[in-house]
């Protein structure tokens, strides 16, 4: 179980989890491993008018659970049970994405102190930082390297 508490617990002191790597970095796990799978943890919101990731042709999908809930960002108390439904093999990597790489850390750490394995997060996200324009996937990101993605 976790909530709000325990993830700025766990921020304190520096829980770990398996580290962060980049979004080609990702990309080649996923190809790579054949049990990886990747986990976008944004908003319903974000995923329609930013899009998504597109794993297609590696014969995979990108499992969808947001770590917490648009317009307030409640945390979602269901997050880890999603999980587990999502990805039951805890020895799986498992990449969390979100849209800079804040809220996949929360997921990182979270889904690591409920025991699974291999959990990373894509430090840039999926839209990465803002360019001068305050533009965002443009900088860097899954979005900037290039990556295969779909508007939803």
């Amino acid at each position: 179980m976790y909530g709000s508490q325990m993830v700025l617990a766990t921020r304190t002191v520096r829980a770990s989890y398996a580290g962060d790597v980049s979004p080609g970095q990702a990309w080649q796990a996923l190809a790579s491993e054949p049990n990886a799978q990747l986990v976008d943890v944004r908003t319903h919101a974000e995923w329609v008018f930013s899009g998504l990731p597109n794993l297609e042709e590696l014969g995979k999908s990108v499992t969808t659970i947001s770590w917490k809930f648009y317009p307030n960002y409640d945390l979602n108390p269901q997050f880890l049970e999603q999980l587990e439904a999502a990805v039951p093999d805890k020895t799986a990597p498992v990449y969390f994405l979100c849209k800079t790489g804040g809220r996949s850390t929360d997921a990182a750490i979270a889904a690591t102190a409920a025991g699974y394995e291999a959990c990373y997060n894509v430090s840039e996200g999926f839209e990465g930082v803002s360019n001068s324009f305050h533009q965002r996937g443009k900088k860097s990101g899954w979005k900037a390297e290039s990556l295969p993605w779909q508007q939803a």
